[in-house]
């Protein structure tokens, strides 16, 4: 078996980074029309403020330019692992709330849930390439439940905008990734820290 620093492991590498780069673009897209369907048809104003969605780490993150590459790999599974269960929660509310009344939003949420779950596993895929297997799920209950309808609808907003914001990073993360390898963390240049 070759080591993860072999030249066949680094194109592997590099071949998986380059694949998870265009699903973390494709998924932001494809995110952003379910945003502006979600909004439309929940009646929320798209310029609502929503709170931090709990369960959801933040795309956001000080010191990007510090973590290694393995660390971004595991935010990242730890990141789609709570929109997966998120989306999956979101998907059955509104199936209760508005059953096929709104097929189409139903539809949109199912194709945003399987991307996610896609990259999960391909997030998965790339740490079983760095010799780190990826952690069990294992503990992980289900989100908490809104107590409201209205803070039902806020929740999937903040959910999607802040899939929207880890697709983003995801694809940054997936460059440094291809550029430097899993080690050590290899300060990006200015331009490119998020």
């Amino acid at each position: 078996m070759a080591g993860a620093d072999s030249p066949s492991a680094a194109l592997r590498r590099r071949d998986l980074c380059a694949r998870g780069i265009r699903l973390a673009g494709k998924m932001r897209s494809d995110v952003v029309d379910l945003l502006d369907t979600y909004v439309e048809r929940q009646g929320l104003d798209a310029s609502a403020s929503v709170a931090a969605v709990e369960g959801v780490p933040p795309a956001a993150v000080e010191r990007w330019d510090e973590q290694t590459g393995t660390q971004r790999l595991l935010e990242n599974l730890a990141a789609y692992r709570a929109f997966r269960a998120l989306l999956a929660q979101m998907l059955e509310e509104q199936r209760e709330q508005l059953g096929e009344a709104d097929a189409a939003l139903g539809r949109a949420l199912a194709a945003v849930l399987l991307q996610v779950s896609a990259f999960a596993y391909h997030l998965e895929e790339l740490l079983r390439l760095e010799s780190r297997g990826p952690p069990s799920e294992e503990g992980d209950g289900p989100p908490p439940q809104p107590q409201g309808l209205f803070e039902q609808k806020l929740r999937g907003l903040g959910v999607l905008r802040e899939l929207a914001q880890w697709a983003v990073r995801s694809a940054r993360d997936l460059r440094q990734l291809a550029k430097h390898g899993p080690g050590a963390g290899s300060a990006p240049s200015p331009a490119e820290s998020p």
